[in-house]
């Protein structure tokens, strides 16, 4: 093997650098994952307040706001191929669930929660440095 073999060879194989999340990446996963689970498990508000600031967070009707707007454009983009909103109106009526039909609605999603809790990622994301903020302010009292 000749210089050049060995070091693509040793550049293949190495491993990529060790991940080390700093504690406030930590901490901002942690009230990211929190509370997109209080909204899309438990169907809460999600809010805060810093000092001498109004309050802010999501709130469920914004949230179901968001799913509409998804959904909508998925319809308007035919991107559903089925009779997905029919299913599921005609399965609420009777008091039933229908996830098959509302999975075709959200579309496909990468999330461990799905795609609410990506929806609702999206929507809490711009939070999470205030909202530590107002934790930190919470924890001096």
């Amino acid at each position: 093997m000749n210089a050049t073999e060995l070091a693509q060879s040793e550049f293949d194989n190495r491993l990529p650098p060790p991940v080390s999340e700093s504690p406030r990446e930590v901490a901002r996963t942690e009230w990211l994952y929190n509370s997109v689970e209080q909204l899309v498990r438990f169907g809460c508000d999600v809010s805060f307040q810093r000092r001498m600031r109004p309050a802010q967070g999501v709130t469920l009707a914004q949230f179901a706001l968001a799913i509409d707007e998804h959904v909508n454009g998925r319809l308007a983009d035919c991107e559903v191929t089925t009779a997905s909103l029919g299913y599921l109106l005609i399965a609420a009526e009777r008091g039933h669930a229908d996830k098959v039909a509302a999975a075709e609605l959200l579309g496909p999603s990468d999330h461990p929660l799905g795609k609410l809790a990506e929806i609702a990622e999206g929507l809490l994301r711009p939070f999470v440095d205030d909202a530590l903020i107002a934790l930190a302010e919470d924890n001096e009292l």
